[in-house]
């Protein structure tokens, strides 16, 4: 009891300390500044990615849930979704919070526990997984740029990376090899254990390979509109980054928000933008302010979440 209190308090205590270490590094006058001249359009074109972002969040974990034999209606799966959002916001841990949210409430909804949180699990591991699969494309597509020289020169453990078959076939690897251990793990379980038991339905499924092929889409669809809102925020700072070298950096940024040390990634999220964007050219200030740009929009959104009615959480019909 004591040990995990220990753990909670050091969490508490670590978030504001790192994100404060990162605004008096990249002066706070200068981040503040950089907030108050942002471009507005930019910011609403941000603010809508995002929210356009954890809609297809959604709907791909209904669509998980579905092919799990797991029956929800879109808005029960939108508003818990976003309900999910609010509690990463306001809980310390990332998305742990809003991941048992999720898994709690279907299982209200009278679905078994196990696939319950099977599905929160592999939405959230599809999603970072593609974010993975999406940044191999981006390094493919930058390769050979000054963008990509930047990178060398300030990490050189990166030149081996520098190979366009090595990436591509590394790409292909990352799109296919959950489907091929899904299966290979399938067959390696004994029948009637709970695991076998949840896993059963994704692969007895006679459209399986669709449905596994819809996860990859909507996953590239939402980290695609997650760098998409990214980029508007660091054009409202007016950052010169790269289209490719922001899709490739924000594969570190969104890995090091989901660390459970920070309420929302808050901290994490603001040292990987400094740490990956200033080599491009990107001042310290903007690389900060974009990202907590980012950070706000969830906290928009989880406003908007709180708010929503009731009826959007009645049980299927």
């Amino acid at each position: 009891m004591t040990g995990g209190f220990a753990k909670r308090g050091w969490r508490l205590v670590a978030a504001p300390l790192l994100l404060a270490a990162v605004f008096w590094l990249a002066g706070p006058a200068d981040v503040w500044g950089t907030l108050r001249r942002a471009d507005a359009g930019w910011l609403a074109v941000g603010l809508a990615s995002a929210f356009a972002a954890n809609l297809v969040s959604a709907l791909r974990w209904r669509a998980l849930c579905a092919w799990m034999q797991m029956v929800v209606t879109r808005r029960w799966a939108v508003v818990t979704y976003f309900r999910g959002v609010a509690v990463n916001v306001a809980l310390p841990g990332a998305v742990v919070g809003g991941d048992v949210l999720r898994a709690t409430a279907l299982q209200r909804q009278g679905h078994p526990g196990v696939p319950a949180a099977m599905s929160v699990l592999g939405d959230r591991v599809s999603g970072l997984w593609m974010l993975i699969a999406l940044g191999l494309a981006a390094l493919v597509w930058g390769l050979g740029s000054p963008e990509w020289q930047a990178f060398v020169t300030r990490w050189p453990a990166l030149a081996p990376w520098g190979s366009r078959p090595l990436l591509l076939g590394l790409l292909a690897a990352f799109v296919a090899l959950p489907w091929l251990v899904l299966r290979l793990a399938a067959r390696g379980l004994a029948v009637g254990t709970r695991l076998a038991g949840a896993l059963a339905p994704l692969l007895q499924h006679p459209k399986a390979a669709q449905q596994y092929a819809a996860q990859v889409l909507l996953s590239l669809a939402v980290q695609a509109l997650s760098v998409l809102a990214l980029g508007c925020g660091a054009a409202a700072v007016g950052a010169p980054v790269a289209p490719w070298a922001l899709a490739a950096a924000a594969v570190p940024i969104f890995l090091m928000a989901t660390l459970p040390v920070s309420f929302g990634g808050w901290g994490t999220r603001e040292a990987a933008a400094a740490v990956c964007l200033v080599p491009l050219g990107v001042a310290p200030a903007q690389a900060v302010t974009l990202s907590v740009i980012y950070g706000l929009y969830p906290i928009v959104q989880a406003a908007v979440a709180l708010a929503s009615a009731e009826g959007g959480l009645k049980p299927p019909r």
